[in-house]
């Protein structure tokens, strides 16, 4: 139970990927730090629950048995192999260069918190939301959803799509262009799948986004589809009746659903997309990282990674702030440089190839065949990420 007024020297709002790594980077920073999350852990998260071979590559550099520690989750699935199915029905196989593996968010999630608690002083706050944060001259002052105060030098918003910290010290409107709404569920019994394959399906009618199949372990599958939301709002798509009607009648889907078992509702969650647009990510005395920052790839929707990558470039960014003792606005787009450099350049080319394919079936159906030439299906694969 926090006291009337606790300090701290960094406050980092949300214990997913983005808030355990920034915790994990500053271990041994000699820095008080607090990590807030309105949940209790384990808690689901909806999502594709792909782990991006960069996201164990981010932890590896923190510590490598962070990452082989990760491996030994249960349940788990390694992905040995991808499937892309063109919207003509073609298919593209590949491999990917870095291990990597897919895990229901409420394991993977509860790891990453339990690797702070063991390897680091954090004190960890569960079941803490935050209601309201102030920035004053010399400090911020955070009110809990509980009523309780909190005070600290600088705070991280890593509270995911709907950050608290950005809609208070950031506030913009939904920006549909670069915004991503998906819906997703758990089947067993899926005639065709495989444990270690992931599956991606195009169609011609919605080519800015996709619907997936991804194997989580124990013969269960997260099968779901993620659509810019620009067009869900042209189109009026009620995504949760559109995935079962994919499922019945896409060519390479249709029968494979029948006597499949369905685990839970279909459940949706957005994603903010990145590369599209110059997002602020800090200001005088804060910091944004992972789905508050809008760091999700646009061409495959995944964000652990961008999440993992920028809480560590946050937590360098805090050390510098401390050793400068300058929190100010200016001296923070240090942090908005190493992101742009490190992260969001390689997201705006995904945007800018989300968009271009987004009204060109025939393009998409042509890099599959493209990529059935000796030579060329390594540049395919480079150019999907």
């Amino acid at each position: 139970m926090l006291s009337p007024a606790t300090t701290y020297d960094v406050a980092i709002i949300g214990a997913g990927p983005a808030g355990t790594a920034c915790a994990l980077a500053l271990r041994q920073s000699g820095l008080r730090v607090a990590l807030l999350d309105k949940a209790r852990f384990p808690r689901d998260k909806v999502c594709g629950d792909a782990i991006p071979g960069h996201a164990l590559k981010a932890l590896r550099q923190l510590d490598p048995a962070f990452a082989d520690g990760l491996w030994q989750l249960q349940p788990l699935d390694a992905v040995q192999q991808s499937r892309l199915v063109a919207p003509n029905g073609d298919s593209l196989w590949m491999r990917w260069k870095l291990p990597s593996f897919n895990s229901p968010r409420e394991t993977f999630d509860a790891a990453l918190l339990e690797l702070v608690r063991a390897n680091s002083a954090t004190e960890i706050l569960e079941n803490t939301g935050l209601k309201t944060l102030c920035v004053e001259a010399d400090h911020v002052r955070l009110t809990t959803t509980e009523g309780a105060e909190i005070t600290c030098q600088l705070v991280i918003g890593c509270d995911g799509a709907n950050s608290v910290v950005r809609r208070q010290l950031l506030p913009a409107p939904l920006d549909r262009a670069h915004h991503c709404a998906g819906v997703r569920a758990y089947f067993s019994n899926i005639k065709g799948a495989e444990a270690g394959l992931t599956e991606y399906f195009f169609t011609k009618d919605y080519l800015q986004g996709y619907l997936w199949i991804f194997p989580v372990g124990q013969g269960r599958y997260n099968v779901g589809l993620g659509m810019l939301s620009e067009t869900v709002a042209r189109h009026k798509v009620d995504l949760k009746q559109v995935l079962p009607e994919l499922l019945a009648r896409h060519p390479a889907l249709a029968g494979r659903f029948d006597g499949a078992q369905q685990y839970g509702r279909i459940q949706g969650f957005g994603l903010p997309l990145g590369g599209g647009r110059t997002v602020p990510m800090s200001g005088s005395r804060f910091l944004l990282c992972g789905d508050a920052a809008s760091l999700i790839d646009p061409i495959q929707g995944h964000g652990i990674d961008t999440a993992m990558q920028s809480g560590i470039l946050a937590a360098a960014q805090a050390v510098a702030c401390f050793e400068k003792q300058d929190f100010s606005a200016d001296f923070m787009r240090q942090y908005d440089a190493q992101v742009a450099q490190k992260i969001s350049r390689k997201l705006a080319k995904s945007y800018r190839l989300m968009r271009f394919l987004s009204n060109k079936p025939w393009l998409v159906n042509a890099g599959v065949r493209l990529a059935r030439v000796p030579g060329l299906k390594p540049w395919v694969q480079k150019a999907i990420g």
